[in-house]
């Protein structure tokens, strides 16, 4: 089709625009990025171009959480946020407009803490027709502290007073422009046709999450694949958002009754564990935080016959937060040591020990992971 558009064949072009947009559907939010990108480089394909944009403000993530997001151009990136009708929560829109500017910059530091006044500088040039798009203003006080905070430099400094004024004083007039607030309608994408369901976790399977129900709720009857009571909502994974210490603190903070699974290389161990307590990136003294009702466990899978549940033996020593300092070096920490993440993908840790005191891995010591994933467990609403 681009080909037909290059050399003006202009019927043609046309002809295979309809068979695209008609027959072609599926194929079509397959590629989706692909497809997006291209038709921004050519103007002529006006139906295809509504067509996608129709799509894109329903279902954002076909192109957020795409593989080649960041490969995006600003021109189909300002496109995007400039939509009153899309889709999606406020501040994810901010993580992901620094995530494409970051990825823009590779030399940038990969550690905020370190980046320089010339690295924030960097980064607000290449996001300077981005960032007024965002609507800062209808964004909640604990998300602007926790996530557009630690970016300020790259903000306008009379946006960043207004935006501090807001946040104690929402009736008091600002001077910068407030955007309208996005018309979010929380919809579903469709499955495409002939295609299974998609799998909602790259390690476990539903089986799996009735069994973590189960545990939860102190179940003697199990629940099943088809009763299980919980949502389990993603907020990381490994392989998308990464592996440092310091993401899993930043993108778990704030959130309580959560899990965590991870899949060990080499072996395909999946282990994990509960924390009924609200994860907390603002510590500023390394303790312990002390619950009952935390647990540990090792999942079966095809290679292990059984599964282990291991709850809490010490409740004083559930858990071990660390300092804002120290949080790039260790992520999660069941009982100061038991099953904790230190530096990255290849520096995961379990030591039998008595807080936990059921073993749920043959050998103690560091291993790698092929991939970690941190679930939000919700009860559902009847």
């Amino acid at each position: 089709m681009l080909v037909t558009n290059e050399f003006e064949l202009e019927e043609l072009s046309k002809k295979l625009e309809t068979i695209l947009i008609k027959d072609k559907a599926s194929w079509l939010k397959t590629h989706f990025s692909l497809i997006y990108n291209s038709i921004f480089i050519n103007n002529n394909f006006k139906d295809l171009e509504n067509f996608c944009n129709d799509i894109v403000a329903k279902y954002p993530n076909i192109i957020f959480d795409g593989s080649d997001f960041t490969s995006l151009q600003e021109s189909v990136l300002v496109s995007l946020l400039k939509r009153d009708d899309l889709q999606m929560e406020e501040i994810k829109i901010w993580d992901y407009v620094i995530k494409w500017g970051i990825a823009q910059n590779p030399t940038l530091p990969t550690n905020l803490k370190e980046w320089t006044k010339e690295n924030f500088l960097t980064l607000k040039t290449t996001l300077q027709q981005c960032l007024p798009l965002i609507r800062y203003f209808h964004i909640s006080n604990i998300e602007i502290y926790y996530k557009i905070r630690p970016y300020k430099k790259i903000l306008d400094k009379q946006l960043w007073e207004d935006i501090n004024q807001h946040m104690v004083d929402p009736d008091r007039p600002v001077k910068s422009v407030i955007l309208s607030a996005r018309s979010v309608i929380v919809t579903e994408l469709p499955p495409r046709a002939n295609e299974p369901k998609i799998p909602f976790s790259t390690i476990i399977s539903e089986e799996h999450a009735a069994e973590i129900s189960t545990w939860i709720d102190h179940k003697t009857t199990p629940y099943t694949s088809t009763n299980i009571p919980y949502e389990f909502k993603l907020i990381l994974r490994g392989s998308r958002d990464g592996f440092a210490p310091q993401t899993f603190w930043d993108m778990c903070h704030g959130h309580a009754s959560t899990v965590v699974f991870m899949k060990v290389k080499g072996t395909n161990e999946i282990l994990g564990g509960y924390n009924p307590l609200m994860w907390d990136n603002t510590t500023t003294i390394s303790g312990f935080e002390e619950t009952k009702d935390s647990f540990i466990f090792s999942l079966k899978n095809n290679n292990i016959l059984n599964s282990v549940l291991c709850r809490v033996d010490v409740p004083i020593h559930a858990l071990f937060y660390y300092e804002r300092e120290i949080q790039n070096k260790y992520g999660f920490d069941f009982g100061r040591g038991v099953l904790r993440m230190c530096s990255n993908a290849t520096d995961f840790e379990y030591n039998h020990h008595s807080r936990y005191n059921t073993r749920i891995k043959a050998v103690n010591g560091k291993f790698s992971i092929i991939d970690y994933e941190v679930f939000k467990i919700n009860r559902k609403t009847t």
